[in-house]
């Protein structure tokens, strides 16, 4: 840490003003054109590439409909593309692994609003506003000794 020396309060003032600059977000891509960008929730972990295209989505080399049946699970996942009115603009390609169908939906929609950000990094102020660049840590309590679960204890018998 550099030291300088303030003699006067307009030393101050611009000290302050050069420190409090919000830093700058760059696109970054890969030698393909493609965003890369990691997203977790639970014990979930999803690779997600996005890249220019006709809204074709692939999981774990299936297609989108089939690996996440359930439409609420596809309804999380759209939801930062419909939030940047992206949808149908990009391709992804999604490597998923670990969790439930549930904890890997979120872990997608956490890996795409971020690929999303380092493709364009003006749609970043929208995706924060709606929380979907914040990793939810939430995850399973574990067991603890003396208890039948993490929390639950045995039932009580005073006979």
């Amino acid at each position: 840490m550099a030291e300088t020396t303030l003699s006067s309060l307009a030393d101050l003032n611009q000290a302050a003003a050069v420190a409090s600059e919000a830093p700058k977000h760059v696109q970054k891509l890969d030698k393909y054109g493609r965003a890369y960008a990691t997203g977790k929730r639970k014990n979930a972990i999803a690779r997600v590439w996005i890249k220019p295209g006709t809204g074709k989505i692939t999981v774990n080399g299936r297609e989108f409909d089939v690996y996440f049946a359930r439409p609420v699970l596809r309804m999380i996942i759209q939801q930062p593309l419909g939030i940047s009115k992206r949808t149908g603009q990009y391709d992804l390609v999604v490597s998923v692994a670990g969790g439930g169908l549930s904890g890997q939906a979120g872990a997608v929609r956490h890996g795409l609003s971020k690929a999303l950000t380092y493709y364009e990094p003006e749609l970043r102020a929208a995706l924060k506003r709606e929380g979907f660049l914040t990793r939810d840590s939430r995850v399973v309590e574990r067991k603890k000794y003396g208890k039948r679960k993490a929390r639950r204890s045995f039932q009580f018998s005073k006979r």
